[in-house]
């Protein structure tokens, strides 16, 4: 696969970023694609290593060294078809995935991966730019109906994989745009939005019926949606936030990173909001976690011009001595590694705190003011396999602060409404019960798939649910005719 010496030739070399001082006035992609060159030399690093375990590395089961291959050779069109073999939005991946498949590159065992994400983003970027990209339309109609709440990455996958196979297919939004959390929850910066719009639109002109604005169980009736549809894909994500229940946790100007981050993606796209605005102008902001959530709360509030960010993360800095090309001991290969790592905006400005956890908040004139927040370090971990954690003596300190947000991840998808006016078994964690075979869930007809039954997770396996989900509605409403195949189909 690729040039049989290529990753002896040639080094890894990332897609580079616009300048800090020239991103940070506005909200558009702060990754620049790389030139055709560029990406064809990286692709032919790509070894011919005997067992791709980049392949199961990825949970879409993405066929990695096909395309890799062909694009060394130069056959864009041939490697976005086979690219789009397994996976429906390949910008959305190449945009926000964290990449596992690099995690089990065999060439990343000593030496610097292949750059596959990098190469994933350019084979769509071009793939819209030659005209690859076209509406696939069904063959057949199998005259079902399917209807899948939620918009996101699972349902638009699950939506169009089902329309392709010949089903009358209705996509349920409760905003008034599609497109989940890649719509509201992720900044333009990291994801402009005309990347969703254009699988929206390729999407309606396969045939699918986009109902936007509408809520399932408010505006649609629960009974309505059971008996005008043959089969329901629940996908509407994980919504409940984690909170930080500690004292003045109701002071004015705290507030969760969903409330605070959809509302800068509707200024960007022009679309009206009814919520008491949120912005971090002139204020001293207060970021508490340090996932991806976190890191894009920084990248926003540097850009609405905030005084200073700080970011508080429970756990630990990265071991001195390690960088991001190397593993710690725990996370051997080809699973994924413990290392550090660092966003885009976490280089564009701002503070980090790290081992650090929030004892409560104090105001004045019920706004609040600061935090006092103290140190904690780990130790053994217990018989669950997780570390223990306690404070250390003495360490207090305190925090100004104008703006909170909560970026500590989402615990369950909300209860109140829909899930409890199905009815639906919940798992110990509060999804929706469902296994990853059949996802149906309790009540007959009722499928599951995304965040809403896994739980917070990846933009990749939102997909792979998606349209795993929309093989075994496939199998339920058809059986043997049933057309949609697996992810190991393809590997």
């Amino acid at each position: 696969m690729g040039k049989v010496t290529g990753f002896l030739e040639f080094d890894r070399r990332e897609m580079d970023y616009r300048p800090v001082k020239e991103r940070l006035g506005d909200y558009k992609q702060v990754v620049q694609i790389a030139s055709k060159e560029l990406i064809e030399t990286q692709a032919s690093r790509c070894m011919d290593c005997g067992i791709p375990f980049c392949n199961d590395g990825c949970p879409l089961g993405n066929v990695i060294p096909d395309w890799n291959d062909l694009t060394y050779r130069g056959k864009w069109k041939d490697a976005s078809a086979r690219l789009h073999s397994t996976n429906n939005f390949p910008e959305f991946t190449g945009t926000v995935c964290p990449a596992p498949c690099e995690a089990a590159c065999v060439l990343g065992i000593n030496a610097p991966a292949v750059t596959i994400k990098n190469i994933e983003l350019s084979i769509a970027f071009r793939g819209w730019e030659e005209g690859f990209i076209e509406p696939v339309m069904p063959t057949q109609q199998t005259g079902k109906k399917v209807a899948v709440v939620g918009s996101g990455p699972a349902g638009m996958a699950a939506a169009q994989q089902l329309c392709r196979a010949g089903y009358e297919v209705t996509l349920f939004e409760k905003n008034q745009k599609a497109g989940g959390l890649m719509r509201y929850g992720i900044p333009d910066f990291k994801c402009e939005k005309e990347l969703v719009d254009r699988r929206v639109q390729q999407m309606i002109e396969e045939g699918v019926t986009f109902k936007t604005g509408v809520a399932v169980g408010v505006d649609f009736s629960v009974e309505d949606l059971k008996r005008d549809f043959d089969a329901v894909l629940l996908a509407c994500g994980s919504e409940k936030p984690r909170d930080l229940p500690v004292e003045g946790r109701n002071l004015d100007g705290i507030h969760f990173a969903m409330d605070f981050l959809p509302q800068q993606n509707k200024r960007v796209s022009g679309e009206a909001f009814e919520e008491k605005e949120l912005l971090a102008t002139g204020k001293k902001v207060v970021v508490i976690g340090g996932g991806d959530t976190g890191s894009d709360c920084i990248g926003t509030s540097l850009r609405q011009g905030a005084t200073s960010v700080t970011s508080l993360e429970l756990m630990p800095a990265a071991p001195e001595g390690y960088t991001e090309q190397n593993r710690h001991a725990s996370t051997p290969w080809p699973g994924w590694p413990k290392m550090p790592r660092s966003s885009s905006s976490h280089k564009e400005g701002g503070t980090i705190e790290y081992q650090v956890m929030t004892t409560r908040f104090e105001g004045e004139g019920g706004k609040v003011k600061r935090l006092y927040v103290k140190r904690v370090e780990f130790g053994a971990p217990d018989h669950l396999g997780r570390p223990s954690m306690k404070e250390v003596a003495g360490s207090g300190f305190v925090i100004e602060a104008d703006l909170v947000l909560l970026a500590m991840g989402f615990v369950h998808p909300v209860h109140e409404g829909l899930v409890s006016d199905m009815k639906l078994v919940l798992d110990a964690r509060g999804n929706v019960q469902a296994n990853t075979n059949q996802f149906e869930t309790s009540q007959p007809g009722v499928f599951a798939a995304g965040d809403v039954r896994r739980g917070q997770s990846l933009v990749v396996w939102a997909l792979w649910e998606g349209r795993e989900a929309a093989r075994a509605i496939d199998i339920y409403l058809m059986g043997d005719k049933a057309t949609l195949q697996s992810r190991d189909s393809y590997i």
